[in-house]
């Protein structure tokens, strides 16, 4: 048999190759370790992502190429692996699930009461309408998001790439070294440059780069810029010069971020105003006019309308107007720290705050609906239909202040329920009539409890989540600030000839009483007494003296000392120094960035924590005062004293006639409107303030909510408090003549 050739070789193994090999599947983007990397990095999208590739499938719906090229810079930016069709597909499924379901009850309401809820049905297409926006563009507020965290590290990552091609003029090295040193997205979209090359996408880490540099083209061309003069300075031919280049690069991108947010502090105020203007005041005006307004339209405006328009639609309306806001705001200036690599991250995911916040705030809750638990058949009594051994509570379903022993107001009624015929008494047995209220002052004391409540739950949890992660990022801060000086000491003390070892221990003498001096010990305790060299010292995972001091600034400074050292002693100094001047001159610019918005951010502070509940508190007063007013008269009438004249007014009986107190709005429920609007109110604008102030920072959005919940809902109890029981009681006086 005649030997094979080459070609019948290759041709016959080549097949059976083929066949044990599964050559259909395509191959993947990135590697097996970026995809994990990226999985634990970026959790937060996987919601959006599960939907879009659920609902998304449903339907393959074709888009145009302008909203296709739309749509998927955005899902680029945020990195999501999912479509634009399927983006579409869910906001259309989205709209339409919810249309169907109001049309359904809408339809079943009608076919029960004979009644069509108008009211409802046009909320509810005004709702679909809005989950269509929402779904469309959250590619885009997610793409934004992740372009302010990502933004927050552009210094750093300067900082760490010119840091190290002082030293070494190598930019694959130099990218390398500043991808595993970031944090967060940034550090992410550093090793994709590289993963690009590792699966040929690009020939060059140089083509790498300059490709994702473009995608900031149009929101940080400080970055591409500062980025293009580090790679221009691997052409200069003098040390001198590429040493130059590199320190303008750094230079470019500071002040690109400063000229940039000095130019959005101008442009913010305007909108935030307007944000404040018709978010708060506007709305709490038009509150205070609801009672009156309720009776000259004789019922027809309930409380579930009033419930809708400032606790669902004028939130919504607040929220876009603040996220358009958020939308212009520049990246590079933030908080550069990323919350899920601290040790205790553990305590803000954890679960046990929402069950201890919900044990305290549920039995306030349950008292602030006490009014109408009363009103419920065997749980009390009402003297014409129970006695008060049949009650379960064994208590009466309202209760004169006299009844319970208090000198003022003796014979008005706590809750104050009233039957819709005047000539009708509770339980309203007559046909037609129906209980409405509570119109007493007891009744809107106790819905204070209602918002007390809400507010407590959220902040009790939002305290027990960051109490002691915030304390940990301060006293880290606190640490770095005097880190940088004692690096510039370290440095000087290298450049003196004198080797690191010997070096370090000097540090630790001369920062005596400073908290960076027990680094600098626990790093020449371990080289002295256990032998190790200086960079075991320092990153030991037993004894390393990083595992005390958990700071990115600490362990990339001593990265860089550990390396820079190799090449020489006279290298390692000049490294630490700059990184010390850089820190600096970094820390002037972001004290400079925050005395610009100082004065924005402190306005809307005060605005949210004392003049909205403020105000809010007093409309709630007045609110009472009105009620208790017609209450009053109301009473006189059927003592049969109507017929008495107030001023220029007319009788008492046509006063009541015109603002019939049983067809307005109950305080109880106008309270509770104020009081949860408020509350929503501040979650908008602590999260609109933290990403102007401090970019996206999920802890200290949370930690600033508890405070501002705290202060804001304490100054509006109180204001309420006062107001209610001030203003009744002069309504009280002022009417006490008439009763004789």
């Amino acid at each position: 048999m005649p030997p094979l050739s080459t070609q019948e070789i290759l041709k016959k193994y080549g097949a059976k190759i083929e066949e044990q090999i599964d050559t259909s599947s395509t191959p993947q983007n990135y590697s097996q370790e970026y995809m994990q990397f990226k999985k634990d990095m970026v959790p937060e999208i996987g919601k959006y992502e599960k939907w879009c590739n659920s609902l998304g499938n449903l339907l393959k719906l074709k888009v145009s190429d302008k909203d296709k090229i739309k749509v998927q810079k955005y899902l680029d930016i945020g990195h999501l692996d999912v479509t634009p069709s399927q983006v579409i597909t869910l906001s259309i499924f989205s709209m339409l699930m919810v249309f169907f379901a109001t049309l359904i009850i809408s339809v079943a309401i009608f076919i029960n009461s004979d009644i069509f809820p108008i009211l409802f049905a046009f909320l509810g297409v005004i709702a679909s309408m809005f989950i269509f926006y929402y779904t469309y563009s959250m590619p885009q507020r997610l793409a934004n998001s992740w372009r302010l965290r990502a933004s927050a590290q552009m210094v750093p990552a300067a900082l760490y790439v010119v840091v190290y091609m002082k030293h070494t003029s190598n930019l694959e090295r130099a990218i390398s070294f500043a991808a595993d040193h970031l944090e967060g997205p940034l550090a992410l979209d550093f090793k994709k440059i590289f993963y690009d090359v590792e699966v040929s996408k690009y020939s060059t880490i140089k083509q790498s780069l300059d490709t994702y540099l473009e995608t900031w083209r149009d929101y940080a061309p400080e970055f591409i810029e500062s980025f293009h003069l580090i790679e221009s300075s691997l052409f200069e031919p003098s040390e001198a010069r590429r040493i130059q280049i590199l320190e303008k690069a750094l230079q470019t991108i500071l002040e690109g971020i400063y000229e940039k947010m000095l130019k959005y502090s101008r442009e913010i105020r305007s909108p935030l105003t307007n944000v404040y203007m018709l978010g708060i005041i506007l709305p709490t005006l038009g509150l205070a006019l609801l009672p009156l307004a309720s009776t000259l339209l004789q019922g027809f405006l309930q409380w579930q309308h009033v419930f809708v328009m400032f606790n669902i639609i004028i939130p919504f309306f607040v929220f876009y107007m603040v996220s358009e806001i958020l939308l212009k705001r520049p990246g590079g200036y933030g908080e550069t720290s990323v919350l899920e690599l601290n040790p205790d991250y553990y305590k803000f995911k954890s679960r046990k705050p929402w069950i201890t916040a919900a044990i305290i705030a549920l039995p306030i809750l349950i008292i602030g609906f006490m009014p109408f638990i009363l009103q419920i058949d065997y749980l009390s009594y009402n003297v014409a239909n129970l006695t008060d051994t049949q009650a379960i509570l064994g208590l009466k379903s309202d209760y004169t202040f006299g009844e319970l022993g208090l000198p003022f107001f003796e014979k008005e009624i706590i809750f104050d329920f009233k039957c819709t015929d005047p000539s009708d008494t509770l339980p309203c047995t007559k046909k037609g009539s129906s209980k409405v209220g509570p119109f007493g002052t007891g009744g809107i004391l106790l819905s204070l409890l209602i918002p007390l409540s809400i507010a407590l739950f959220f902040s009790i949890a939002y305290k027990k989540k960051t109490k002691d992660l915030i304390k940990a990022r301060k006293d880290t801060k606190f640490l770095e600030e005097e880190f940088t000086n004692s690096l510039f000491i370290l440095g000087n003390r290298l450049g003196d000839g004198i080797p690191a070892e010997i070096a370090i221990g000097k540090v630790a003498e001369a920062t005596q009483g400073q908290q960076t001096q027990q680094f600098f010990y626990l790093i020449n305790q371990n080289v002295q007494q256990q032998g190790m060299s200086v960079e075991k010292a320092i990153f030991d995972k037993r004894r390393g003296a990083i595992i005390y001091f958990p700071s990115s600034l600490i362990a990339t400074s001593m990265k860089i000392l550990v390396e820079s050292v190799k090449k020489g002693l006279q290298v390692a100094a000049r490294s630490l120094m700059s990184i010390s001047e850089y820190v600096k001159n970094i820390e002037k610019i972001n004290q400079r960035l925050r005395d610009l918005l100082a004065e924005i951010v402190s306005d809307m502070k005060s605005n949210m924590t004392f003049l909205a509940p403020l105000l809010a508190g007093i409309v709630v007063g007045l609110t009472a005062m009105i009620t208790s007013i017609l209450s009053r008269l109301q009473v006189l009438v059927v003592q049969g004293t109507g017929s008495q004249e107030i001023g220029g007014l007319g009788s008492i009986t046509n006063i009541v006639d015109i603002f019939d107190v049983t067809k307005m709005i109950p305080p109880f429920f106008i309270q509770l409107v104020i009081g949860i609007y408020l509350i929503e109110i501040i979650f908008i604008l602590t999260s609109a303030l933290v990403t102007v102030d401090s970019g996206k920072d999920p802890l200290k959005e949370k930690n600033d909510l508890y405070k501002n919940l705290r202060a804001g809902m304490i100054l509006y109890l109180i204001t309420s408090l006062v107001s209610i029981i001030s203003l009744s009681f002069l309504a009280n006086v002022a009417l006490g003549g008439l009763a004789g």
